[in-house]
């Protein structure tokens, strides 16, 4: 994905984009779909086909019809209130901004923010993101084919701290914690607990605590918040950059070819003159 240009104009209409979303999620307490808008429109990247992933695609209207998409278009339309303001900016950046804002607005960690996405008039096929009926092994093909690892998976399954599921859209129903609104870690302590009746269990939460390469991490983020906020955050951002090359990436990728093959034709030069000398 060949990064939007990156001017000074472009980063203030970033920030305030970003303001608007404080305000509108706060006001509208959509936190936990704008999370969600976030994580579907970059969970469908493929690392070795490079298609997919955080482009915008998930505005257009089919890809919002694939069933694990339902109920988003009320974030996707609520993201028009910005975008309206803001029009310079890409709707990949914005859904990706939205996410990054919700978690912060409910007290989750800071996370780093690159702009500069491209759209994409182009949607993935239906069957790439996550499907909550599944267990362990579906998580890791899912999230390897993106080339995330094992605790990428668990430190992202926590934004379950975050929402609620509801059977119109997914057929489950409830929330993952008693706080819906409220990032901390109380996901993990809660999988840990026993069953509880008023609060949901995915299978695919279920297999975070059966696998234990899984395990070890919802045991380390239950009893340390500082590390699962830690370990979220840099998950987060890998996941809203898959595919993504921004501007300065691009120049330092650029500058450091130049000097590679600027070293090899001195090395070249050298072997010749060796040779005559």
């Amino acid at each position: 994905m060949v990064a939007q240009v990156v001017d000074a104009n472009y980063l203030k209409e970033i920030e305030k984009a970003r303001r608007d979303l404080r305000a509108l999620i706060s006001s509208k307490n959509c936190a936990p779909i704008m999370l969600r808008l976030a994580w579907h429109d970059a969970g469908t990247y493929d690392a070795k086909t490079k298609t997919g992933g955080p482009n915008g695609s998930l505005r257009h209207d089919h890809e919002l019809k694939h069933s694990a998409n339902s109920g988003l278009k009320i974030a996707v339309e609520l993201c028009e209130e910005v975008k309206a303001r803001h029009r310079e900016i890409t709707y990949a950046d914005l859904y990706q901004l939205a996410g990054v804002v919700a978690v912060e607005v409910t007290g989750g960690p800071t996370i780093d923010f690159v702009p500069g996405r491209k759209d994409s008039l182009v949607s993935p096929e239906e069957g790439r993101l996550p499907d909550a009926n599944q267990g362990a092994r579906h998580l890791k093909d899912i999230f390897y084919r993106m080339g995330l690892s094992d605790k990428d998976i668990v430190a992202l399954s926590g934004g379950h701290t975050l929402g609620s599921a509801h059977s119109e859209r997914s057929g489950f129903e409830g929330a993952w914690t008693k706080d819906p609104l409220k990032f901390d870690n109380s996901y993990f302590k809660e999988l840990l607990k026993n069953e509880s009746s008023d609060l949901l269990k995915l299978p695919t939460d279920k297999a975070l605590v059966d696998d234990p390469k899984f395990r070890r991490y919802v045991e380390l983020y239950a009893k340390d918040e500082d590390a699962f906020f830690r370990d979220y955050a840099a998950s987060h951002k890998k996941l809203s950059e898959l595919g993504f090359i921004s501007s300065s990436r691009l120049a330092l990728n650029v500058a450091v070819g130049v000097v590679a093959a600027a070293v090899a034709i001195l090395s070249y030069y050298y072997e010749v003159h060796k040779k005559f000398t």
